[in-house]
């Protein structure tokens, strides 16, 4: 078996952007205490990350490089790279494609001033480029970026794309194409099961995250793409009021995701990569990647 890269990728926001919390109102005070326990949280992942020498791919949403800059900067400093994750976390449903440009520029030169590094990645809140959002690959193509890791190859009632490909290809518009990176699934039963990272490495047995692993490490083009949040390793955050689904997905588990982390990184340690390192190898051998075309969305 081949052993190729595995990407690890924090998406960082403040716990009240997440998707499950859109419709809630915090108070000042308590979206304060989020923040700042965000900040803490990403800080002591750094360290848990420099204590193995292993880097990463931080998926920032830009208004934290206003709000909280020197993190942003110590990201950037400590060797990791800097992606965007949208300017203030709304899904990509939420934009025009003028918008939705307008959106990913503000990101760019935000993150860009305050890392002192270009950004050359993207991640859409909840994975939300899919069939209802096509339009947004010509958008991404021409946006000066290098990579999208947006389309999670799966069924899922808020996101994914279930027959896109696993390992990485060329997402097509009508006027251009960018390498996408989807995250890691495990092929089980004719179904793609995810189990890339957020509340499935929380719930599943890390031998399902392994599995998926091994099994695209087989394959051409192989890339392990895994992704976690600052608030996934914050326990002891205050909870949001959220339905009874929704408050399961979100907190299952949440007690032993640091514990968990440390699993992974021992078990990965030397294969972990950047996905912007990843990236430069790809393209070097763009002409063999697949082609692939967001189907529009069905008429209504």
């Amino acid at each position: 078996m081949t052993n190729g890269p595995v990407v690890l990728s924090f998406d960082v926001e403040e716990h009240d952007r997440i998707e499950a919390g859109a419709n809630i109102v915090c108070d000042p005070a308590r979206k304060q205490e989020y923040a700042d326990r965000m900040e803490a949280t990403t800080f002591r992942l750094l360290d848990q990350l420099a204590a193995v020498n292993v880097k990463a791919t931080f998926f920032i949403v830009g208004q934290i490089a206003m709000t909280h800059p020197k993190l942003v900067r110590a990201i950037a400093e400590a060797g990791h790279e800097v992606g965007s994750h949208g300017w203030d976390h709304r899904r990509v449903h939420r934009f025009t494609p003028e918008s939705f440009a307008d959106d990913l520029k503000q990101c760019k030169v935000a993150l860009e001033q305050a890392s002192g590094q270009p950004v050359l990645g993207y991640r859409a809140p909840t994975f939300s480029v899919m069939r209802e959002t096509a339009w947004a690959a010509d958008v991404l193509s021409e946006a000066g970026l290098r990579y999208d890791s947006s389309i999670f190859p799966v069924r899922h009632d808020r996101y994914g794309v279930p027959d896109a490909p696993r390992t990485p290809f060329w997402l097509t518009g009508s006027r251009g194409r960018i390498l996408e990176l989807p995250p890691v699934t495990w092929r089980m039963f004719g179904q793609n099961v995810p189990v890339a990272g957020g509340g499935y490495f929380r719930l599943f047995p890390l031998a399902f995250m392994r599995a998926g692993v091994n099994q695209l490490a087989k394959q051409s083009s192989s890339l392990g793409m895994l992704y976690f949040h600052p608030w996934e390793f914050d326990p002891g955050q205050p909870r949001l009021p959220l339905g009874r689904l929704s408050r399961w997905r979100t907190y299952v588990g949440i007690s032993k995701s640091t514990a968990r982390l440390g699993r992974l990184l021992d078990r990965y340690h030397g294969r972990f990569a950047r996905a912007v390192d990843v990236v430069e190898k790809l393209l070097i051998e763009g002409n063999k990647l697949p082609e692939y075309r967001l189907p529009e969305p069905n008429p209504q």
